[in-house]
């Protein structure tokens, strides 16, 4: 017998520049005609209708009021923000929000502040806060009840600062005036980054001592998870912990990767890891779902394990103009998680 929604999908999903017209995008230039932004709200409703996630965080929202209209028309009758982005001369907007729908009930929701004490320890400056709002949504999930959602869109590779060049300097001069900020502004991004990505965990672990609720954290990350700028999101050991210690109390606040669950899954037949971005001649995987112990099979109380994670890239790596013409630079991760019986 069949048990009513034993089938959980969870996705995220980078908007690229969800602004509605006659509003534009960074640039008094930049405004999507009528066409195209009927043509983009479609492209989002067809993936809606094909792929059929539960749970979505959003990132690059600029018009949360028009994404929460489409959304509620297609089904999602739960939707969050916890910013808005900025707006200059009445039309021209900046750092957009992220957002999170949902066909289940929200029942709680909150901007991430993060441990100041902790921020101080660390080194940071005062005044150190997250590029972007991080989300928090307790959603009323099936079987397993709140379950505590994080949306992020951490600090982009993009430099902190750059040089200008100079008619002051020689040639040479602003080349390596231009190489030393570059070296400089690109760390500083990675600082900003990483910063953003451990203070954030350190607050999933206080909210999970409180409520031991179930964690998602999903977005856009700007990295993978392997080059050390992030990879301490995925952490399951301590010095001087025991096995024992581990099993019975450090697995309960540890992330894992969906994709590494899915690997260790029945459903792996040993497809590659689908790319996320592309630029130029590279391609990275920077859109991420992270799960807690619930929905790890290795988990002995767990109540969802991971069946499915696919990679929607198709506007990517074979893109049609009359389909995909407005759709996103990012691939969009989905994952399907199945109740354990």
């Amino acid at each position: 017998m069949d048990i009513p929604h034993s089938r959980l999908k969870i996705a995220t999903f980078n908007l690229l520049n969800y602004l509605e017209p006659p509003f534009a995008c960074y640039e008094f230039e930049r405004i999507y005609s009528e066409p195209q932004w009927q043509k983009k709200q479609r492209w989002i409703l067809n993936y809606l209708a094909e792929f059929e996630p539960d749970v979505i965080g959003f990132q690059e929202v600029f018009s949360p009021d028009s994404l929460q209209a489409l959304l509620k028309n297609a089904g999602y009758a739960y939707f969050a923000v916890v910013d808005n982005c900025k707006v200059v001369d009445d039309f021209i907007c900046s750092a957009p929000v992220v957002a999170i729908a949902s066909r289940y009930p929200i029942t709680e929701v909150s901007a991430v502040t993060h441990d100041l004490q902790m921020a101080s320890n660390m080194g940071l400056a005062e005044d150190f806060s997250f590029s972007r709002k991080v989300l928090r949504a307790t959603v009323d999930l099936p079987h397993i009840g709140n379950t505590d959602c994080y949306v992020v869109h951490f600090k982009s590779k993009r430099a902190l600062f750059e040089h200008s060049e100079t008619p002051q300097l020689s040639a040479e001069n602003n080349i390596v005036e231009s190489l030393k900020a570059s070296v400089a502004g690109g760390w500083g991004a990675s600082i900003q980054r990483g910063s953003e990505a451990t203070l954030l965990f350190i607050e999933m672990i206080k909210r999970k001592v409180a409520t031991s609720q179930p964690m998602i954290l999903m977005g856009d990350f700007n990295n993978n998870l392997t080059d050390g700028v992030l990879n301490h999101l995925l952490i399951d050991n301590l010095r001087f912990v025991s096995q024992v210690d581990k099993n019975a109390y450090l697995a309960k606040y540890c992330l894992q990767d969906v994709w590494n669950l899915f690997c260790e899954s029945d459903c792996y037949h040993g497809e590659p890891r689908a790319a996320t971005h592309y630029y130029g001649e590279t391609s990275s995987v920077l859109d991420h779902i992270l799960v807690s112990c619930e929905f790890d099979a290795k988990y002995s109380s767990s109540t969802y394990s991971v069946s499915n994670y696919h990679t929607c890239d198709r506007h990517l790596i074979n893109p049609i103009f009359d389909r995909d013409g407005e759709s996103t630079d990012h691939g969009i991760v989905l994952v399907t998680l199945r109740l354990r019986c």
